[in-house]
């Protein structure tokens, strides 16, 4: 498939201020895109768009928050003239059994990485109609196949995949293209907030090889940037993860009995095992919304 120049190109990013999207933003300027960072992180969210190689800008916004996405679209178009990429990648963690976690916690799952993905599309789709342009949606591994203590997470990854799925067969006539973006553990604040807590980094280690690594940040980042050259449909940031998608029909019934098995291991582990969002991201997420409520 050819590749589309990056040079010029108006690219939005949410959940910009570290880790995937962070380092996204930063190769897709070296490629002389135009990025506007979106974020919870604003002192972050500066220092990122500092660094970078052109021009650029950031908001601070709430994916979740219908009216401040539809300022930031407005506010991109402003500043810039027009999109013509849109990454969906913010989103938020957390683990332990469902009915041992945090109930906030776990709503705030489903809402940053299901709704906010839709309440972006909602708000830049105009933009990208006007323009052709490609939006990559951020799935996961967990959207392939389920996993134990993983019940947000995985909910969150299986709905955004199918969301994605859904709204490339609406938006192909306006000449706007949908990818899927999978990743698998990938070394970010986000995973290594999750190895913090011993059951969760023990349980992640015992599952079938090669889901049980955690890869490097760096080339999982440049086959997404390929992928949004591609305007592909699909894009995988471990190789390994395409050749999932033909069994994907039999993992559920794997993963149910090796985790059977593991859960059983674990069991007088998991009484009072509380796990809020984690990483870096998930605290500048709870301090986001302490602060509305305040």
């Amino acid at each position: 498939m050819s590749r589309v120049s990056l040079e010029g190109k108006v690219v939005v990013v949410t959940g910009a201020a570290r880790g995937v999207g962070e380092l996204l933003a930063r190769k897709l300027s070296a490629r002389g895109a135009t990025l506007a960072l979106v974020g919870l992180e604003p002192d972050a969210l500066k220092d990122v768009s500092a660094r970078l190689h052109g021009d650029s800008d950031h908001w601070y916004a709430d994916v979740t928050d219908h009216e401040a996405m539809a300022r930031v679209a407005e506010g991109v178009r402003e500043r810039f003239g027009r999109v013509d990429v849109v990454v969906a990648n913010a989103g938020v963690a957390t683990g332990g059994p469902l009915t041992e976690s945090d109930p906030d916690a776990w709503r705030r799952v489903i809402e940053v990485n299901l709704i906010g993905s839709a309440v972006t599309g909602r708000a830049f789709l105009p933009l990208l109609a006007e323009s052709r342009g490609y939006l990559l949606q951020i799935a996961s591994l967990a959207a392939i196949t389920p996993a134990p203590m993983m019940t947000a997470y995985c909910a969150s990854k299986s709905g955004v995949e199918a969301y994605a799925h859904a709204l490339r067969a609406e938006v192909a006539h306006r000449g706007v293209k949908v990818g899927v973006g999978y990743l698998s553990w990938t070394d970010t604040d986000m995973v290594r907030g999750a190895d913090q807590d011993d059951v969760m980094r023990e349980l992640r280690q015992r599952l079938p090889w090669p889901a049980n690594k955690t890869y490097p940040l760096g080339p999982a980042v440049d086959r997404l940037v390929a992928g949004i050259e591609r305007r592909s449909a699909h894009v995988y940031g471990q190789a390994w993860l395409r050749g999932m998608q033909g069994i994907r029909g039999f993992l559920p019934a794997l993963i149910g009995t090796v985790g059977q098995r593991e859960m059983k291991r674990f069991a007088g582990r998991l009484d009072g095992l509380r796990i809020g969002l984690v990483g870096a991201g998930g605290n500048a997420d709870e301090q986001h919304r302490a602060t509305v409520r305040d």
